[in-house]
């Protein structure tokens, strides 16, 4: 890909400006993606931290639902955080009645799995794929992949042995917020795989 990663960010609900000054520091061309049209522009979305079931409501009534869905059975790479975690997974426990998912990771997330906001926490992770030093993690009301199809690489772990972090090719999930923490080596590993796509 010639010049700058020309990413969107689905910016319908949730921490978007972080995203967008994390991408936006490591050269990205970044754009709000709300509308179909948008989202036909760019190289590769980050579906940010949130409320899942919130984005998932607002995708539905923005029409976005089915061209996101299309442009990840497309290739598109795509980078969910904590709430995008869910959104992008296949199957999910604990959602709401009703809710749905975009889907293309062949993972069960369970929603909430940590508890309320208060049981948020932050941790130390060793991610191989990532190299040192470990990556520092902060979990709000967060995520957890309770099962991994054959296809889906585990990045990082909790101490004991609950999966945090997964990709699946162009898909990459995450039940903690790097955005927030300054951690920047998730979002360069996405953008290496939007140049690499």
């Amino acid at each position: 890909m010639a010049g700058r990663p020309h990413v969107g960010i689905l910016a319908l609900q949730g921490d978007v400006r972080e995203h967008a000054r994390a991408l936006s520091g490591l050269g990205a061309e970044v754009e709000f993606v709300r509308r179909p049209i948008e989202l036909a522009a760019v190289d590769g979305l980050v579906i940010p931290g949130g409320e899942s079931s919130v984005i998932d409501k607002l995708a539905r009534s923005f029409g976005m639902q089915e061209p996101v869905r299309a442009a990840i059975a497309a290739g598109m790479p795509v980078y969910g955080t904590c709430a995008g975690l869910i959104l992008l997974a296949d199957r999910i426990t604990d959602g709401i009645d009703g809710q749905e998912t975009f889907g293309g990771l062949d993972v069960t997330v369970r929603r909430n799995a940590f508890g309320s906001q208060v049981d948020s926490f932050e941790t130390d992770l060793a991610v191989p794929a990532l190299g040192e030093p470990p990556v520092h993690a902060v979990f709000i009301r967060a995520p957890l992949v309770e099962s991994v199809g054959a296809g889906v690489e585990t990045l990082a772990a909790l101490g004991d042995g609950r999966v945090v972090a997964v990709q699946q090719g162009a898909l990459l999930g995450t039940s903690f917020h790097p955005e927030v923490t300054g951690e920047l080596r998730f979002h360069e590993r996405f953008l290496d795989i939007v140049r690499a796509a």
